[in-house]
């Protein structure tokens, strides 16, 4: 379903679930690593620490702090709850780093080649700066630009974040469409003026978790089974 209003100038990407598959990289890394315990259940709480350690940081609860640093918070208490005993600092610093490391779906990287014909291309995710140059040279993810939370001091979906990719290609916000695979996020854009674009991404929470959330809704322009489709609809 596509907006008949002009096309954006800027796609700016969701990444966590969107371009790339975290559930299954994290699964498959506690898989390498031999640890004794469910791998999709492992991913899923580590998951699941994000919204609540991104809330203390929204709230001022806690300090500014960067997504690698949380991640290790949250790390942290899910090696506990899974009594996971015997690893050494050196190796929960590198499972913790796991997320720079996350595999693409299928279609990301030669769909968002094709996007980059006509689009310009960036990031806009809660991962900080590093974490996304690392996790798109080991992806082969041709950003134009990377922006991330750590760029406003602000976690989506604060304002400032979206309105801050139109502010720094100093276009108006409908010149900026969000694309991604969660609709709170699409929603948020929505209400700042911004395009949207949702991705279908049935496998994000793992192949035993049935999504439910894959319908059209009015306020998305452009309703997308993945990046392939995206680009067929866009002309590109």
């Amino acid at each position: 379903m596509a907006s008949m209003n002009t096309l954006p100038t800027v796609l700016a990407f969701d990444v966590f679930g969107t371009v790339v598959d975290w559930h299954g990289s994290i699964a498959s890394e506690v898989t390498r690593l031999g640890l004794q315990v469910n791998p999709d259940a492992f991913a899923t709480a580590w998951r699941q620490g994000y919204r609540p350690a991104m809330a203390k940081v929204r709230s001022g609860a806690l300090p500014w702090t960067k997504i690698d640093d949380l991640h290790r918070l949250i790390l942290n208490d899910v090696l506990d709850d899974f009594n996971i005993q015997g690893l050494s600092e050196n190796q929960i610093h590198h499972l913790n780093l796991v997320w720079h490391r996350l595999n693409p779906w299928p279609d990301t990287v030669t769909g968002l080649n094709r996007l980059k014909k006509q689009f310009t291309l960036v990031t806009l995710s809660n991962g900080n700066l590093g974490l996304l140059a690392n996790m798109a040279k080991n992806a082969a993810l041709p950003w134009d630009l990377i922006l991330s939370a750590e760029v406003f001091r602000h976690y989506k979906p604060d304002p400032e974040t979206y309105l801050g990719v139109a502010q720094i290609f100093d276009i108006e916000p409908s010149a900026v469409m969000l694309v991604a695979a969660h609709k709170d996020d699409l929603a948020s854009a929505y209400e700042c003026g911004l395009k949207t674009a949702f991705i279908e991404r049935p496998l994000e929470f793992g192949a035993k978790v049935t999504r439910t959330d894959l319908h059209v809704e009015t306020y998305i322009n452009y309703h997308a089974k993945d990046f392939i489709d995206l680009a067929d609809q866009l002309g590109t």
